[in-house]
């Protein structure tokens, strides 16, 4: 089990810098990724003379972007 007060050390309470930088490094690269991915869809938008004008909503498993079920409603 995993340190979760602490994310700079191990399961047992041991510093472990390696795997805390490692953890890091990945999600900082998660980051960039999402970050590009919206520049992308912002400038799709853009080019399509479209605006995004009430916010996004991320489907993900067939949820919506408040856990709940996917549906046909719109949350505001």
């Amino acid at each position: 089990m995993a340190n979760t007060t602490n994310p700079r050390r191990n399961a047992e309470g041991y510093s472990d810098p390696t795997a805390y930088e490692a953890l890091k490094n990945i999600e900082r690269e998660e980051d960039e990724r999402f970050h590009k991915l919206l520049h992308t869809l912002f400038y799709l938008c853009e080019l399509a003379d479209f605006e995004i004008e009430v916010g996004l909503f991320w489907l993900i498993n067939g949820t919506d972007g408040f856990g709940d079920e996917r549906n046909e409603s719109v949350h505001t």
